[in-house]
């Protein structure tokens, strides 16, 4: 599905499938962490199973507002011991399929929200 961002002076997530997400024209295929102030960041994590705290705590480094998970192609949701650490910081953390956090995450970041996208892409 290709994506129009409401702004360009942020990353902005131009279109996605299931197993790639083309960020600012370019084509990743594997999970990533997306920062509307600026960053694009590999994310160090193949499949849902593999997710810890660590990998959550990282979020927090760009000061979100809000974190959006995506889940994969499908919703799942983690334990909460695993959003603890974004939790105590006051950092809302909302979760939904991979497909659904970059239409938000384009959302907000188009609103200058400052929001992290974290994005689950599951190897096949």
């Amino acid at each position: 599905m290709k994506l129009q961002p409401d702004r360009f002076d942020t990353l902005s997530i131009n279109a996605y499938g299931d197993d790639w997400i083309a960020v600012n024209g370019e084509k990743k295929h594997h999970s990533l962490v997306l920062s509307s102030q600026g960053s694009c960041l590999d994310w160090d994590c193949a499949s849902f199973a593999e997710l810890t705290p660590e990998h959550f705590n990282r979020l927090a480094a760009d000061g979100p507002e809000v974190v959006i998970f995506g889940s994969g192609t499908r919703l799942r949701f983690v334990t909460p011991a695993l959003l603890r650490g974004l939790i105590a910081r006051g950092i809302g953390v909302e979760t939904m399929d991979t497909a659904a956090a970059c239409r938000t995450y384009n959302i907000l970041a188009g609103e200058g929200r400052r929001v992290v996208a974290a994005l689950l892409l599951e190897a096949r």
